[in-house]
């Protein structure tokens, strides 16, 4: 009986596992199979879309700007790599650098298995932009030419790297500082200042280049405006033919005084006679990055001040 009972038993619990086990196929069978994970999309500050498998968080970055703006927009924990210069915020200083603007370490970009590399197409090598793309590593072209692209790169550069909130709060808080300064000062009497940003060879910008937005937004003209080329090289007789309101030395630390000491020789120019001679020695002006409405601020309040 016993024997008859533990047959029965195990029976049973076949038929149930049997049971269950098509029970289980069944439902499986009509369960859809599970879709892989979308590509993350983005659209660079070109137009270009950015594919990638999905968020990146091996992110190299070749302009000091760019790296700027990585950090703002809460991106500065998954920047692995930098180049020179790349010293703002100061967090940034951490960040290994391979190379600078005009030559990358490649054999070190390459080792570094970048998930995607922010690059300056304004003002990065061309040539070794191309290299990196041969390379087959995801490019973003980070590029603003007027304060006022800031903001959305800030938000663009934000959805790249799945920090849209810290991104958003950044570019608000640009949003409105530059119209604060609109107000300060873009109603004023427009004088006509000449940037000086080399010399020997003279260079100066053009209406394209971000400073002759900063001008502007300072109630400014910029005295070369109407060329297109971004640091043009001009020479003194241009210069006198349209004799500036203000000058202004936009130089490296220290070389300033000694720029706009050659200009004192032309005393028919308007700035000169009128002492209109500014040293501008701010590194934040040509960054490019948010640290820019700073500069811009400060570069406001000493033009204010000219007679």
């Amino acid at each position: 009986m016993r024997l008859r009972l533990g047959f029965a038993y195990i029976v049973f619990a076949l038929n149930v596992l049997a049971s269950a086990a098509v029970t289980w196929d069944a439902a499986s069978a009509a369960e859809p199979p599970v879709a892989p994970p979308a590509p993350l999309v983005v659209p660079d500050d070109t137009g270009k879309d950015v594919t990638l498998p999905k968020t990146p968080t091996r992110i190299v970055s070749l302009a000091p700007g760019a790296t700027e703006m990585l950090f703002a927009a809460g991106a500065g924990k998954h920047v692995i790599a930098t180049v020179e210069y790349s010293d703002e915020p100061p967090a940034a200083k951490q960040v290994p650098r391979i190379g600078d603007v005009v030559a990358i370490d490649m054999e070190r970009l390459v080792a570094l298995r970048p998930e995607v590399a922010v690059v300056w197409p304004g003002g990065g090598n061309p040539a070794q932009i191309e290299e990196i793309s041969r390379l087959h590593i995801p490019m973003y072209r980070q590029q603003v030419n007027k304060l006022s692209d800031i903001p959305n790169s800030l938000r663009r550069l934000g959805a790249l790297a799945g920090t849209h909130d810290v991104a958003e709060q950044a570019a608000k808080s640009i949003e409105a500082r530059l119209a604060a300064l609109t107000r300060t000062y873009g109603n004023g009497r427009h004088p006509s200042v000449l940037m000086e940003v080399w010399n020997h060879p003279f260079y100066t910008v053009g209406g394209t280049q971000l400073i002759s937005d900063v001008l502007t937004t300072c109630g400014a003209r910029n005295a070369f405006g109407d060329l297109k080329e971004l640091s043009p090289v001009i020479d003194v007789e241009a210069v006198v033919a349209r004799d500036p309101d203000i000058i202004v030395a936009a130089a490296p630390p220290g070389a300033g005084p000694e720029w706009l000491a050659d200009w004192k020789r032309f005393t028919t120019l308007r700035a000169v006679r009128k002492g209109n001679l500014i040293t501008f020695e701010d590194p934040r002006l040509v960054r490019l990055g948010p640290s820019v409405v700073d500069a811009t601020d400060a570069l406001c309040k000493a033009l204010a001040s000219a007679h």
